[in-house]
């Protein structure tokens, strides 16, 4: 095939036929005339052109047979086919249309007309082409790009991932240092962590609070209550060591931790821009001294003022203190804690969420008088 030129077969048993199509058509294509179907597929064993015009009404192999073996066979099926026909019937016309061909050429040839009917074909099937090689450029790059994406969010998601992690041993080290600074308290983080869940679980298959809940990244939410008791950090050596009761006067300076924690959060806010995490973290430093009744601490909040996580987080920090050791007293039984708590109801506590507790408090029993420092795994959510 000439690369310049487009290669066109004329198949027509008539001689006279195939001198009119080849005169008008020979100065701007490659000219091939076949006297018979037979002969073409021998030709196309060797060439295939851009455009086969061909005759309805030959012998042994008439147009219709020729075109049906043609689109039959993958090699040769989108070479455009134009017939050649002296047949006037509007059936007959369909009939080709319907096997494949793309137009009819009335007999006998005009020479312009065919050259005009073959130009227009021609640059219709070159778009066709050309349209198709870029179909398959933008499918090649749109691959490449989707590839390319995949990869970046792939990056993106470990980066990510590693960023996730590193904060969270930066806050984990930080809630260990407070923690260290306070003997007395031990393992109390990673019990809270550990009765904070059990109470999110049972809160959650219990239906309660749901318009609020429903919203929650639960792991999250845990993560960051580990820095509930940040604001200790400021709190003196001589108070927050001091191996027996606390004056009025040290008490409420221990207070002024939950104050402190919150701004220590917010600096961090303002150095490395706010996050859920943060925000729940400022929520649990600010408000698990609060009591249902008002009569908490530092803000003096009231029943659902009080966000929800920090009145689940006074029940999981009572019961912890309730059950721990402490220079000035020893620990109480599970029992006993849950009673207290139960007494609490609706002054210190939230009433729903002490018959929450009351459902899961189970699973508190088997962690309260452990020092095991508990590593509080995500849970896979479907």
């Amino acid at each position: 095939m000439n690369d310049e030129r487009p290669v066109i077969m004329i198949v027509d048993d008539n001689i006279a036929n195939l001198k009119v199509a080849k005169n008008a058509l020979s100065r701007v294509y490659d000219v091939f005339t076949v006297l018979s179907a037979e002969k073409l597929f021998d030709m196309l064993q060797r060439n295939k052109p851009d455009l086969i015009l061909l005759d309805i009404d030959m012998p042994e192999m008439n147009g219709f047979e020729a075109i049906k073996k043609l689109k039959a066979d993958s090699s040769t099926q989108e070479i455009p086919v134009i017939f050649l026909t002296s047949r006037e019937e509007k059936e007959t016309e369909l009939v080709g249309l319907d096997l494949g061909a793309i137009d009819y050429i009335s007999k006998p040839i005009l020479p312009l007309n065919l050259h005009k009917r073959v130009e227009l074909h021609l640059t219709l099937v070159s778009q066709k082409r050309r349209l198709e090689i870029q179909t398959k450029e933008l499918d090649a790059h749109v691959k490449e790009i989707k590839y390319f994406n995949n990869n970046l969010q792939r990056m993106v998601d470990e980066k990510t991932t590693e960023v996730l992690r590193l904060q969270n041993a930066i806050l984990r080290t930080m809630a260990n240092m407070v923690e260290n600074r306070d003997d007395a308290t031990g393992g109390h983080i990673w019990r809270t962590q550990f009765f904070l869940r059990a109470l999110i679980d049972g809160l959650i298959e219990m239906k309660h609070y749901r318009d609020q809940t429903i919203d929650w990244d639960v792991d999250l939410l845990i993560e960051s209550s580990q820095l509930h008791d940040v604001g200790k950090i400021s709190i003196p050596d001589n108070i927050l060591k001091k191996p027996g009761r606390l004056t009025p006067e040290e008490f409420e300076i221990m207070k002024t931790h939950v104050s402190h924690g919150v701004r220590i959060i917010e600096h961090i806010e303002k150095e490395a821009s706010s996050t859920d995490f943060l925000r729940y973290a400022k929520i649990f430093a600010g408000t698990h001294h609060e009591k249902w009744n008002g009569g908490g601490y530092p803000n003096g909040l009231i029943g659902e003022s009080i966000p929800l996580p920090g009145r689940l987080m006074a029940i999981a920090d009572v019961y912890d203190a309730l059950t721990s050791d402490r220079p000035y007293k020893i620990a109480i039984m599970h029992n006993e804690a849950v009673k207290i708590i139960h007494e609490g109801k609706g002054n210190h506590f939230d009433p729903i969420l002490v018959d929450v507790f009351e459902n899961v408090s189970e699973q508190f029993a088997s962690s309260a008088h452990s020092t095991k420092c508990f590593h509080i795994e995500p849970k896979n959510e479907n």
